[in-house]
């Protein structure tokens, strides 16, 4: 078997809508379709051998051991991969659940469906379940251990630490969209405007001037001095003479520390001999040029945190240490501290594993102690100099005992720091007395500081100190999110999307929206391009200027990774046609209609899936969904209108002339046909089926009725509103109508406006696609020969896997199924196809450019247009042949 195709999915896809961290493999069985696991012996014991904790995999059986009882009973090899999968995270840590297998419509290959905590990590548990199976099939031996400990490697290089992590999960609590911002902590909250940013603990509210006080400690010292804060006496040296002269004055001990450290590196504790104070400066030294040298002040080690001017939790901390029990040594009891299930590397668990060092070799001298030597029952022997949870330190909650001076002065000296988030170091006898009549001090104050001991102190209460940064960086009734309008379907995605960007920037907003000619921000175009995949929209959703997002969302991004947001306040569908049909498994309409539903089901409950009445799979979508739904129609009298029109549900329809929006015993006429451009006065009924869609969508979410009419009136279909779409330049003698119509229900479409155009020749120029089903092209072709009186083929720039032979054979096979009459020529080049159809006209023609590249198009057009003005200006003929370029037509034997 091989793994043929594997992809991240990030938002909400065709396989969930709520869990959207998936990883899709696409799998061959190949032979391996012939042997289901009952026909594998010995499969099912060496698969309980190896991963026994899968008996806790309930699969869909609903019961403890129920894949077990699948693989007994026989299953395929790709379901056993996602299991694999999925308890291999599980064994690293990782929370990894909900899987699915399918099968595709290509024999013996799968889709293979897992969650995924974090992307890395799940792309590795793809190839490492793969080769496990492959092993459990050839009975193989096989380390397991060895993909465990790769995958907690990716844990703990690419997850989120606690702090931000904790942040992360309160957001998500309380509905906040968030996205991660490289590949390091730094996490975007919300939307747009509304957007706010955070690393670690440090947000976008935190003051840069309080950073850099908070990481200068003698700075710090001397503020809290001058306001009256207990500190150590103390000053800053960098070399031994220095380090005399402080010692000399103060007194032993001393603490020894980094000028500009954290975490406790290279600071050194209770040091009571010059001797051991120059080892100590220059283990300072590794961290910081100068280092600050102060009287050590005897008690407990405390952090205070305040959040926003306000305390929020307190813990007790202690350092790393080990409980002598008589028998085993000083190195045996590290490792079974070690050993324990809430320590970790790192940030990856509660704990930190305690490692041996020079800190450590320097506290065990203290004692007269080494590695080997057995501490007597109940001894503790503190292996760290600090308290720190980074250096395998634990902590206790403090918060429900501390004395409200030591919580007044905790918020005075964040207010003197300038600090929004802030972590205060007292060394103390207690909280519990105010530490000026304790004799306690403040040793340090820090920026960014770490919640791990607040979230999961070894005794105590837990603090949710996360809600206290979300309740600051949002405050009651704040936004977090902007207006989010998602459009999806065949055909009239971009005219509807940018008709509703239009709408919001008429009613005063600055909208960003996503179409398949570029992104635009506030009007400007800042990228060109098909950008409808989730990528794009995400760049609109990030970005500060935009308060009104409107992203156009095609069904090759939803495919590939998913939506770019969780939920929306509007999605609309315009209508589901065939067209990429045999593509990515997506063989039918039913198919297709699965995945524009994603859309509509990713609408807030309390929000509105705009859907088309008129078609039967955006009415079968509708039963699916679980937020509010509106209904559009050409025909006033569809059944589905007239049953929503008795329940007094929001329509939105074309009443003789008047677009026009019911709902219970309103009618609401917005305006009539003759006032919205956009629909040439009715004859462009697709146009004005976009109309209505973008209307009720406008209607539903709490525009208002003036604003809509205004913006629909103000809306001209051209070359600036509607680029590539119904774009009509008008010449002396004829006119060119330049469309993006690219399938058959498009074309159609294009049809309908033709009949209702006098012309003396209309002319087509269309293009076979490489990546249709032969049937598609053929179709597509057959009606362009009912329509026009000579076709130009031109081919597009991509052929996507096919040759031009087999495309114009389709497309001329097409043609001549339906007519024997029409003339055709073939030209390669769109570029010179649209000149072949220029030099070629004659009074009172009607061409139809039908491309997908229509800026080079239109450029061309243009210049004509600007020749024959200038001809005309100086009442000059127009030559026959204006382009110096040679048009090869393709002589044609069929």
């Amino acid at each position: 078997m091989k793994i043929v195709k594997i992809q991240v999915l990030r938002g909400p896809n065709v396989w969930s809508n709520y869990r959207n961290r998936l990883i899709q493999v696409r799998l061959d069985l190949e032979e391996m379709e012939q042997f289901p696991t009952d026909n594998i012996n010995g499969f099912c014991d060496r698969i309980k051998a190896l991963l026994p904790g899968m008996i806790e995999h309930e699969c869909s059986e609903g019961k403890r051991g129920g894949f077990f009882e699948r693989v007994e009973r026989g299953t395929w090899l790709g379901h056993v991969m996602e299991h694999v999968a999925l308890e291999i995270q599980s064994l690293a840590g990782m929370e990894a659940g909900y899987g699915r297998t399918r099968e595709t419509n290509t024999k013996g290959v799968y889709n293979v469906v897992f969650t995924y905590e974090i992307e890395e990590a799940g792309l590795y548990a793809a190839d490492a379940a793969f080769r496990i199976v492959n092993a459990l099939y050839s009975n193989e031996p096989y380390d397991l251990s060895a993909d465990i400990d790769q995958l907690k490697m990716l844990k703990r290089r690419f997850g989120l630490g606690p702090s931000t992590l904790s942040i992360v999960k309160e957001a998500e609590k309380r509905g906040i969209p968030w996205n991660r911002m490289g590949k390091n902590s730094k996490i975007q909250l919300g939307y747009g405007v509304n957007q706010k940013q955070f690393q670690a603990t440090m947000t976008c509210h935190t003051s840069n001037a309080g950073v850099n006080i908070a990481g200068d400690k003698d700075a710090t010292k001397k503020l809290l001095a001058n306001a009256m804060i207990p500190v150590p006496a103390g000053d800053v040296c960098q070399s031994d003479e220095g380090l005399k002269e402080i010692t000399d004055r103060i007194g032993f001990p001393v603490v020894i520390k980094p000028l500009n450290g954290n975490q406790g590196k290279g600071a050194t504790i209770n040091v009571t001999d010059f001797a051991s104070a120059q080892v100590a400066l220059q283990e300072a030294k590794a961290y910081s040029r100068y280092v600050i040298v102060e009287k050590f002040v005897t008690g407990s080690d405390f952090r205070l945190l305040v959040v926003d001017g306000k305390f929020v939790a307190a813990s007790k901390r202690y350092p790393a240490h080990v409980i002598g029990n008589g028998r085993l040594t000083i190195s045996e009891l590290i490792d079974e501290v070690n050993s324990q299930p809430g320590r970790g590397e790192g940030h990856e668990a509660p704990l930190t594993k305690i490692k041996r060092d020079q800190d450590t070799d320097f506290q065990l001298q203290k004692y007269g102690y080494h590695y080997e030597s057995v501490p007597a029952a109940g001894e503790m022997v503190y292996l760290k100099s600090t308290a720190n949870l980074s250096t395998g330190g634990t902590a206790e909650d403090m918060t429900d005992v501390i004395h409200p001076e030591n919580k007044f002065m905790a918020e005075r000296i964040a207010k003197i720091i300038g600090l929004d988030v802030c972590g205060i170091d007292v060394m103390a006898a207690n909280l519990r007395d105010p530490i000026r009549e304790t004799g306690g001090a403040v040793l340090e104050v820090n920026a960014a500081p770490g919640f791990r001991m607040h979230l999961e102190p070894t005794v105590g209460r837990r603090r949710n100190v996360a809600s206290a940064v979300v309740d600051m960086l949002y405050p009651p009734g704040t936004p977090s999110t902007i207006p989010l309008f998602a459009v999806t379907g065949t055909n009239g995605k971009t005219t509807t999307t940018r008709l509703l960007a239009h709408i919001a920037k008429s009613a005063g907003y600055h909208p960003g929206y996503t179409t398949t000619d570029g992104i635009y921000i506030d009007g400007y175009k800042i990228k060109e391009g098909d950008t409808t995949g989730p990528a794009s929209g995400a760049l609109v959703l990030n970005d500060p200027m935009v308060d009104f997002a409107v992203l156009e969302t095609a069904r090759g991004g939803l495919l590939r990774s998913g939506l770019c947001f969780d939920h929306c306040d509007v999605g609309i569908i315009t209508n589901i046609q065939e067209d990429h049909l045999g593509l990515n498994d997506i063989e039918t309409l039913r198919d297709l209609a699965q995945v524009k539903a994603v859309v509509a089901r990713s609408v807030k409950e309390s929000g509105w899936a705009v859907l088309n009445a008129e078609d039967a799979h955006c009415v079968r979508i509708a039963n699916q969904l679980d937020c509010n739904r509106a209904f559009f129609s050409m025909d006033e009298e569809n059944a589905l209108i007239q049953r929503r029109i008795k329940r007094g549900r929001p329509v939105a329809v074309l009443s003789g002339d008047t677009v026009t929006v019911i709902e219970g015993t309103a009618r609401i006429p917005i305006a009539p046909l003759s006032q919205i451009p956009l629909t040439e006065n009715g004859k462009c009924r697709f146009m004005t089926a976009n109309v209505l869609a973008a209307t009720l969508a406008a209607y539903c979410w709490g525009f208002d009725v003036m604003q809509i009419r205004q913006a629909l009136g103000t809306f001209v279909p051209g070359v600036e509103q509607t680029p590539g779409r119904m774009n009509l330049f008008e010449f002396k003698a004829y006119k060119v109508l330049v469309d993006y119509a690219h399938n058959p229900h498009g074309l159609l479409a294009m049809k309908d406006y033709l009949s209702h155009v006098d012309a003396n020749r209309k002319i087509g120029i269309i293009a076979g696609i490489g990546d249709r089903r032969d049937e598609d092209t053929m179709a597509f072709s057959g009606i362009a020969a009912g329509m026009f009186d000579h076709i130009i083929v031109r081919q597009e720039h991509s052929l996507r896997g096919r040759t031009v032979d087999e495309i114009n054979n389709l497309v001329v096979k097409g043609i001549r199924t339906v007519s024997a009459t029409v003339t055709f020529d073939l030209v390669p080049e769109e570029a010179d196809a649209i000149k072949v159809a220029l030099d070629m006209a004659q009074p009172g023609d009607f061409i139809v450019a039908l491309s997908d590249v229509y800026p080079k198009v239109i450029a061309e057009i243009n210049a004509r247009l600007q020749f024959e003005k200038r001809a005309t200006a100086l009442e000059q003929p127009v030559p026959e042949l204006l382009s110096p370029t040679i048009h090869k037509r393709v002589s044609v034997g069929f």
